[in-house]
């Protein structure tokens, strides 16, 4: 195997400020044309973003992250973002980096294991699976309140801390206002992709800038939790199709029913995804209505 890449040396440079030296180093994933790292210190740790140089899309990762800094910078400023998340960015040889103030948690994935079997059936998970709910919708509720919508909502972008609360990551997609000059939003994971934003992305051009908004957030929302919860998607298709075709049948609005598949029951849970789930964005409860409905 050969050596895992280092982070910008112009990045590790400007951090040591914030972190401390000396700093601990581990690549985290190495994908899709970006990188990130852990990078810890003795006075803080940082997670630490930078674009592939050698990737085929190292431009549009290096924008990408650019416009991700924006997004940042003005939902601190709309009051919808703990201002202490975002902690720098600049450029380096090989285009842009990002740094973020590290979040202890586990993806939504992981966090949900337990309650995925039949062993989660237990007083002390039910609070805890609507603990992990009602803390996810109050961040989405502060950046609809602004008028944004994450447009990337998934379990990869959750992450569960020890004390039970969800935590959200990866702002680079976000929708809001003002969004003339960005890069054009097409979606983001197949799976948890709303029905009107694939509906959207199957009949316009590749180009097309689809304005993602906060009912969306709301879909992915009650997929991802479905999801993770039961071990299934909702929308279920074949693997071997391509992306356009999982998300034609993703356009149809249905879903499988999610007491048919859920692990064991809780029905005011499977009631609030089941109505997260809705084909028509109207019928969806708003973010701030689910803070008070799990």
């Amino acid at each position: 195997m050969g050596q895992a890449p280092a982070p910008p040396t112009e990045a590790i440079a400007s951090l040591t400020r914030h972190t401390g030296e000396p700093t601990a180093t581990r690549l985290l994933s190495d994908r899709r044309g970006s990188r990130a790292w852990k990078i810890q210190g003795p006075k803080s740790t940082v997670a630490l973003k930078a674009n592939n140089p050698d990737s085929d899309d190292a431009r549009d990762k290096a924008a990408e992250m650019t416009q991700e800094n924006d997004h940042l910078l003005r939902l601190t400023a709309a009051g919808a973002l703990n201002p202490n998340y975002r902690v720098s960015e600049g450029k380096w040889s090989g285009g842009q980096w990002l740094a973020l103030n590290w979040i202890d948690g586990a993806p939504l994935w992981r966090a949900l294991a337990l309650a995925r079997g039949p062993e989660g059936d237990r007083t002390s998970v039910r609070p805890w699976l609507a603990g992990i709910a009602r803390t996810w919708t109050e961040h989405l509720a502060l950046m609809h309140a602004a008028g944004w919508a994450h447009a990337d909502v998934q379990p990869t972008n959750t992450l569960i801390t020890t004390d039970g609360h969800a935590a959200v990551i990866d702002y680079a997609l976000a929708c809001g206002p003002a969004d003339d000059r960005r890069l054009p939003y097409r979606g983001a994971l197949t799976h948890t992709t709303a029905p009107e934003i694939a509906t959207a992305i199957l009949s316009t051009p590749a180009d097309t800038h689809i304005p993602a908004q906060p009912p969306a957030d709301i879909w992915s929302l009650g997929a991802s939790l479905f999801w993770c919860w039961t071990g299934h998607r909702p929308v279920a298709y074949d693997d071997d199709l391509d992306r356009l075709e999982k998300l034609a049948v993703i356009a149809q609005g249905t879903t499988t029913t999610l007491r048919d598949i859920h692990p064991w029951p809780f029905p005011a849970f499977e009631d609030t995804i089941t109505a997260c789930l809705a084909p028509d964005p109207a019928d969806r409860p708003t973010a701030k209505e689910l803070t008070t409905a799990w």
